[in-house]
């Protein structure tokens, strides 16, 4: 029986098209007003913002009271252009750099997972912040942080403390924000390494859905370049992962990042890419939404960073649209014309490990090993169901 329509969620994770994240160190809502009529004017509904840990709490004992403002009015601007929000908290980890408060380095130097002064200051910041923004009603969504596991090696924890951790912020975040889903996100070397210290089941355990972040770069591209069918398909495959691995089969998936990096999808095809990765995708039934990153380039006159991160946006730092938002225009036009009836699956296969109990034996399904082209090779003839054996 074929699955009545939907129509998944579409949105952007916002980097400010004036200044990058230094923009909240002088905030301009009318800069900020004008980045989201462009993602509205696209067809987006939600946006993911954030807020820079280290500028909000200087000090253990300081939440800058300006700072919170500032978030609020940028999740006020959301709202002027009908686009609900969700905030990440920890950054933590932006655009390949670390931004860390300086009371937990220099001779304060210890691990933010571990450290127990550390873990009071990050509960007190939780608790402050998500209670602001909770007095909105367009947020929908807070995220502990963006990719927190990129903190680890600098930060020293085990699986066992990874998970703890979260597992008590993610309490705080509940009492302070009851109506908001509450979320952990980490990137994909939870999914594909094997002495990684967070595991699948943080993802699909922990918080209200689940979370993935699907980055060709991760080596996929080169198992059949940037159009071959893995690549097409690694957001579909992860979002299967998390459904697989969870305990609950009603659990959503929310694939929270994806873009077209350079080189690996050349911008000659990254229109092409983006269509046909999230026609893919859209057909899950377990996929909750789909958010890009990011909402705008980087401007290059802003040194240092790796050079895929500066073209990533759907928009130009002059606000012009690009070919992959117009792509991705498309696909939620047609969405919302038509509907999204979610494919039931045509094949099953069992995945070589379990991932719940089996964490060490995680490259089994890594990209290029032998079940996932062997997934990616079913996926062809129609959805793929993964379980564990």
């Amino acid at each position: 029986m074929l699955s009545d329509p939907v129509t998944p969620r579409f949105g952007a994770n916002h980097v400010p098209s004036a200044g990058w994240f230094y923009s909240w160190l002088d905030h301009d809502g009318d800069a900020v007003r004008r980045d989201f009529a462009d993602l509205a004017g696209i067809g987006l509904d939600h946006v993911r913002v954030f807020p820079v840990w280290p500028w909000i709490q200087p000090n253990r004992a300081i939440i800058r009271e300006q700072a919170i403002d500032d978030l609020l009015d940028t999740i006020d601007a959301a709202a002027e252009h009908g686009l609900t929000v969700a905030v990440d908290l920890i950054q933590g980890h932006l655009s390949s750099f670390d931004f860390l408060p300086s009371w937990v380095l220099t001779w304060h130097r210890t691990s933010l997972f571990e450290d127990a002064a550390v873990r009071d200051g990050l509960t007190a910041y939780v608790d402050t912040v998500a209670r602001a923004v909770a007095t909105r009603p367009n947020v929908f969504a807070i995220t502990l942080g963006n990719e927190v596991n990129n903190l680890w090696p600098d930060s020293a924890t085990t699986p066992e403390t990874s998970t703890g951790w979260a597992q008590d912020l993610l309490t705080t975040l509940k009492k302070a924000a009851p109506g908001v889903l509450a979320l952990h996100s980490v990137f994909d070397d939870a999914w594909y390494k094997p002495d990684h210290p967070f595991h699948p089941v943080d993802v699909v355990d922990l918080g209200d859905l689940s979370t993935v972040h699907s980055w060709v770069f991760n080596g996929v591209s080169r198992v059949d370049g940037p159009l071959g069918p893995a690549t097409l398909s690694h957001a579909d495959y992860l979002v299967e992962l998390a459904a697989a691995t969870s305990l609950d089969p009603q659990r959503p998936v929310w694939l929270q990042e994806i873009g077209v990096p350079r080189p690996d999808i050349p911008v000659d095809l990254q229109a092409e890419f983006t269509r046909r990765t999230v026609e893919l995708v859209i057909q899950n039934p377990a996929l909750w939404g789909v958010t890009w990153w990011s909402s705008h380039d980087i401007d290059r006159r802003l040194l240092d960073f790796p050079d895929r991160e500066y073209d990533l946006g759907l928009f130009t730092v002059d606000h012009q649209r690009k070919p992959a938002a117009q792509a991705l225009a498309d696909v939620i036009a047609e969405a919302r014309a038509k509907g999204v009836r979610p494919q039931p699956a045509t094949t099953t296969l069992t995945a070589p490990a379990n991932l719940r109990t089996e964490p060490h034996r995680r490259p089994e399904v890594a990209p290029g090993s032998e079940f996932h082209r062997q997934w990616v090779a079913a996926r062809a003839d129609g959805p793929v169901r993964i379980v564990l054996p």
